[in-house]
């Protein structure tokens, strides 16, 4: 990406930042908004373009000379997602779960935890306060047999007891290995532990494991 924008773009790269944006020109194509950030955990760029000049950049990237350019899908996309240890909104987020039982409690600022003025608010906060949210987003792996698949039942190996759900799995390309997403009890959160997953005919042992499973390689301004 790097390679390929530096050349192609009329503005400095290297002073644009993860999770910032600049309008500038990219392949010859004016106004464009560039923002540095991305779906898969490295470093990358999302444009936004008039739709009549969409399909003209496309083709304009991928007969670049600067660097070697292919299209890639969505399987793809999530499997570096998920390496990524970033959610899938429907799958890993949704209305039923909460920014701090998510492990992105982040993207709510100070200022709004102090004015509680937000959707969610008296739910979300009260779980920041008295650290009682049920249950926690975390990544699992499997060191042999089959992808996770969203909706499986996440299961106390002694107790048989259910903890979790699973929310998204793929085979990664990267660890060779088998990894996803869960959400289980907070107790059973912790990395090293040791569950299962039920496939209905079979189960199959998961460890938990800290996210990202992949180092995240985003452009970050100097300390």
């Amino acid at each position: 990406m790097k390679k390929l924008l530096e050349k192609e773009t009329d503005f400095d790269l290297s002073k644009l930042y993860f999770m910032n944006s600049t309008i500038g020109s990219v392949c010859g194509i004016p106004d464009c908004r560039i923002t540095r950030c991305g779906y898969t955990g490295e470093d990358g760029v999302e444009i936004s373009v008039d739709p009549k000049q969409a399909a003209d950049l496309v083709e304009r990237l991928m007969k670049s000379s600067q660097a070697s350019v292919r299209l890639a899908g969505l399987g793809a996309r999530d499997a570096l997602r998920l390496e990524a240890g970033l959610c899938l909104y429907g799958n890993d987020i949704d209305e039923n779960t909460t920014p701090i039982e998510a492990g992105i409690a982040f993207v709510v600022a100070k200022r709004r935890r102090q004015t509680k003025d937000f959707p969610g608010a008296e739910k979300i906060v009260s779980q920041l306060e008295k650290k009682n949210w049920p249950k926690r987003r975390v990544g699992i792996i499997c060191d042999k047999g089959r992808a996770p698949r969203s909706h499986l039942p996440v299961i106390d190996p002694v107790t048989k007891a259910s903890v979790g759900v699973v929310t998204s799995g793929c085979p990664s390309p990267t660890l060779h290995k088998s990894i996803g997403m869960a959400y289980v009890d907070r107790p059973d959160s912790k990395p090293g532990r040791e569950l299962v997953i039920d496939f209905g005919t079979k189960q199959q042992k998961i460890t938990v494991t800290k996210m990202p499973f992949v180092p995240t390689t985003y452009y970050n301004p100097p300390k």
